[in-house]
């Protein structure tokens, strides 16, 4: 039985493909396209998963849709119609893109899909997002909790799974949105929607939630249930092409950032505020979820579900004895939960709980040692092959314990937002220079934006506030560093300034991966990521630490590199040390020269000027 999955149309569209119940493959547009976030329908996405399993569309039993796009348009014309005549810059622009595509997505899929002759299935958006949450998760039983910008109707859902069928019991309805309440404050910082809330989220250790009384004054009706109301006088998302509206700029003291103009201790206090307030709906939520389901374990997707701050919060109530997160929690993971969908909740097959159904997430596209010799040939990129995995292993630890940057790219590629050490750059944790050199001269990034830890699983409870045998492969909650490992005496640089003293500031045993609150974002490794976890045992082995930094193999405004090209242009165009490529690992000072004004196109590709 072969399933496709696909999602598409909004941001992050993707594919999936489940055969007899296996995720076989699933990947993002934007992997192939190098269109970051790329909303089209995923056709090399689509094309990767059928080739993976040897398969053509007339070999498909089933392919599912993420959501019900009749619904969603009957959504978006009430509104305009409720708001009109505001709104109407904003009806021309979406409506050319329905009468495209959406509408008739029928035909796009069959013209898609050529050969293709059997049926397809539209679950509803939080379904296919509650069925990604809970499907591959490792309980037999569990609450399931889905919130995000808007599907359908919905911005949230509840409810339980037990066994192979979900139940959903209640839903939260547009316009009042935990997520696009966390999007206007991401807009009003300065940062792009459906993009940068992360940012917002690394920001809020930088500042004080001043203004968090007055959200939950003026902004919201929150109940003790986490129901909520928004004071809809203070946005505009619902008719307009602006997420807040003036009122908002009296409320937060001046009008939205600008984006890339400085940070001001304002936009700070201002993410620190929503970062607070989206904790306590969440938590309020969940406890009522618990009340309601009776439910021991919770597991989680939709957008929200990727604030890793408010996941620990969440974990340390103790309201579920434990919390799964579908690590591609948000619209791609969509397709990852339609096709599942389709499998368990339509066709009723037996399902058995798995730590790894998943397989760690690693379900991309991977690269053999000889389709990377002739990569490199064409590209004239001399390398050094390594036999022995032993070998390379110890070379590649060397260099990070030397203080290089190193491109690492090992294995099937990451599905979902996330770097879990296949497609990763890799520093050494202990270097107070880690965080800035990365930021500012490989990503090309803020400068306040943290970096993730690897650490090894059987070893995160030495180095972090967390339980022996604690595990999270996939980076979505965080934790303390320990106070044992921490400086009693912070090394600062006197002569710098607000946020940039902080950053500076070395706090810990790995300064690199500690943000200003002394939490990190831990990524615990094990069997489960092959070379990867070998290769953090052999810098254990070198240097007596487990932890080394893990950020995505990319710059700021590109995606994950998928190919042994793209890797190679990135390495190029940055100021990356070493390139790993399987077994090939390549040394920046070996290349040839590279044109400067290549590097130049390469920068304003992906806007970088």
């Amino acid at each position: 039985m072969n399933i496709l999955g696909i999602s598409a149309f909004y941001h992050d569209s993707a594919a999936c493909l489940v055969q007899d119940g296996v995720v076989v493959a699933a990947a993002q547009e934007e992997r192939f396209t190098r269109k970051k976030h790329d909303p089209d329908f995923p056709e090399q996405a689509v094309q990767f998963c059928l080739t993976t399993a040897g398969l053509t569309s007339s070999d498909l039993d089933y392919v599912a849709f993420y959501e019900k796009p009749l619904r969603k348009f009957d959504r978006l014309m009430e509104t305009y119609l409720s708001y009109a005549p505001d709104g109407l810059r904003s009806f021309n622009q979406a409506l050319p893109l329905w009468l495209k595509n959406k509408l008739y997505l029928t035909r796009t899929l069959n013209a898609a899909l050529s050969g293709y002759k059997h049926r397809y299935v539209f679950p509803e958006h939080h379904e296919s997002h509650a069925a990604s949450a809970f499907f591959p998760s490792p309980y037999r039983e569990a609450a399931v909790l889905t919130l995000d910008g808007v599907g359908e109707w919905a911005t949230g859902t509840y409810g339980f799974g037990r066994d192979n069928q979900l139940t959903l019991l209640a839903e939260a309805r547009f316009p009042h949105s935990l997520g696009l309440l966390y999007s206007a404050f991401t807009y009003f910082t300065g940062f792009k929607v459906n993009s940068g809330e992360y940012k917002l989220m690394g920001l809020a250790p930088y500042g004080s939630p001043r203004f968090a009384a007055r959200i939950l004054d003026r902004l919201i009706d929150l109940k003790d249930d986490g129901s909520f109301q928004l004071n809809l006088d203070y946005f505009e998302y619902c008719q307009g092409l602006r997420m807040t509206s003036r009122r908002m700029d009296n409320l937060l003291e001046g009008p939205p950032r600008r984006p890339e103009c400085e940070l001001t201790q304002r936009e700070m206090d201002i993410a620190a505020s929503i970062q607070v307030v989206t904790e306590e709906i969440l938590l309020r939520t969940a406890r009522h979820v618990a009340r309601e389901t009776g439910m021991r374990h919770l597991v989680m997707a939709g957008g929200v579900a990727l604030n890793c701050v408010a996941n620990a919060r969440l974990r340390a109530d103790r309201v579920f004895d434990d919390v799964w997160v579908q690590p591609a929690a948000g619209d791609a993971g969509g397709a990852l939960g339609a096709a599942l969908f389709v499998w368990y909740q339509l066709l009723r097959n037996s399902r058995q709980p798995s730590r790894n159904s998943q397989k760690a997430s690693l379900l991309g596209p991977a690269f053999g040692n000889d389709e990377i010799a002739a990569t490199l040939s064409r590209l004239k990129a001399p390398s050094e092959y390594f036999e022995s995995e032993a070998e390379l292993l110890d070379r590649v630890a060397s260099e990070i314990e030397s203080g290089k940057v190193v491109g690492w790219f090992s294995g099937r590629m990451e599905f979902g937002p996330r770097a879990l050490g296949a497609r990763s750059i890799l520093g050494d944790a202990r270097s107070p220079r880690m965080q800035s050199v990365m930021n500012l001269k490989i990503k090309f990034r803020e400068s306040f934006r943290p970096f993730a830890p690897s650490v090894l699983k059987e070893e995160a409870h030495e180095w972090f506030d967390v339980p022996p045998g604690y595990e999270d492969p996939y980076m979505l909650f965080v934790a303390g560093v320990l106070p044992s490992r921490q400086l009693s005496e912070r090394t600062e640089n006197a002569s710098l300034h607000g946020i940039h003293r902080l950053l500076n500031s070395v706090r810990s045993q790995i300064p690199a991966v500690t943000h200003v609150d002394y939490s990190a974002r831990v990524q615990t490794v094990d069997e489960r990521q092959g070379r990867y976890y070998r290769l953090l045992c052999q810098f254990r082995k070198r240097t007596g630490c487990p932890v080394i930094v893990n950020t995505s193999f990319n710059v700021r405004g590109e995606p994950i590199v998928c190919t042994p090209d793209d890797a190679y242009r990135c390495f190029m165009a940055t100021d990356m040390d070493v390139l790993v490529l399987e077994n090939h690992v390549l040394t920046k000072t070996d290349q040839p020269p590279v044109n400067p004004g290549d590097v130049d196109n390469y920068r304003r590709e992906f806007e970088l000027d």
